[in-house]
């Protein structure tokens, strides 16, 4: 085993044997890369003498009941591709763990600009306003996919999201619990008390933020939305208020956040143009009170988190940054807990 933390690792040969008989003009691989970061679905760059390709992979060992399910990802973005939605185009899928020791999928590589600050800056202030339409009318494109339509009405369990997803993140919390946390506990108490009404159910991506995009590289618009794994059937305010919660959370040199930056001056719309261009687009009057559904995010973010904290403790977590990732735990489930007690007045 390589040292290299960018080196595959398993079975180069496997995988070029499965490609043979399941690739569509299957070319000899060359060279495979991990890609670095990445908490979840552990990903490669899989060079071929043709082109390049992307591999995506359940982690290796034992997971949490429904995490990483790398088919459904791959049966969503077979669906979208056909639509106005940007993703890559999905090459083969492998149910087999027997393979490379873990099912995966293959699809194309798109080339372009991944964006992972939110001030955007190395781009100018009117830029920065196309980039971040172009996240708002895609957002949109994707609410607007009928999913009876392309064969994803299964793809999601009818009735309230928000009731479902705080079920299952209270679970999966539970599954990977180490520690007692007061806020936390006042918000598995508090969120299935207050839960929203929902008035539509659309295709949701769970994780839209702007390093979840592939840009072009020569202008603002989207050639690709990556990482599909948290989607299914729901709210598309799930998606919304997710995106929005960047101008909530303050501004900390890295990530997405935007709160507390001179907006106007950099070229971003603020939340409130954000939220007109979307619901324009989607045909919405308004959106309600978001704080709600900051808490709720927030909530989920520290089950995810805790899911990590839980792997890296049996070893089996993806990144060398998930011990730092651990840390934040606590003060993101202060934070969920001030956004569910603005939302209670």
């Amino acid at each position: 085993m390589s040292n290299d933390d960018t080196a595959p690792d398993f079975d180069i040969a496997a995988l070029e044997r499965w490609m043979a008989q399941n690739v569509p003009a299957p070319s000899p691989v060359e060279r495979i890369e991990k890609f670095p970061g990445g908490q979840s679905n552990p990903t490669y760059r899989v060079r071929t003498r043709e082109g390049q390709m992307v591999l995506r992979r359940k982690p290796f060992g034992k997971l949490l009941p429904s995490a990483h399910a790398v088919d459904r990802e791959y049966r969503l973005i077979e669906a979208l591709h056909p639509t106005p939605v940007p993703v890559a185009r999905p090459i083969a899928l492998c149910e087999d763990p027997a393979i490379i020791g873990a099912p995966f999928y293959l699809m194309e590589m798109v080339e372009g600009r991944t964006f992972w600050k939110g001030e955007l800056p190395d781009c100018n202030p009117q830029e920065r306003r196309a980039i971040y339409n172009a996240m708002i009318d895609a957002l949109a494109a994707l609410h607007a996919v009928d999913h009876e339509a392309v064969g994803l009405g299964d793809y999601g369990a009818p009735g309230n999201y928000f009731a479902r997803q705080v079920g299952r993140w209270t679970k999966q919390y539970r599954a990977a619990q180490t520690d007692d946390i007061p806020e936390v506990e006042r918000l598995i108490e508090w969120l299935p008390r207050t839960l929203p009404q929902q008035d539509r159910t659309s295709i949701i991506h769970g994780d839209y933020r702007i390093d979840n995009m592939i840009y072009a590289p020569d202008r603002p618009a989207i050639l690709a939305i990556i990482d599909w794994e948290l989607s299914t059937l729901g709210d598309p305010l799930a998606d919304f208020a997710y995106l929005a919660m960047n101008w909530a959370m303050p501004h900390g040199g890295r990530g997405a956040q935007l709160g507390g930056l001179d907006l106007p001056a950099l070229g971003i719309p603020t939340l409130e143009e954000m939220t007109q261009r979307y619901c324009a687009a989607t045909g919405r009057d308004s959106v309600p009170d978001l704080n709600w559904f900051f808490a709720y995010n927030l909530f989920r973010l520290v089950g995810i988190i805790q899911g990590i904290k839980k792997r890296t403790l049996d070893g089996n977590a993806s990144s060398a940054n998930a011990e730092a990732a651990t840390a934040r735990i606590v003060p993101l489930a202060q934070q969920a807990w001030a956004f569910a007690q603005q939302a209670q007045h």
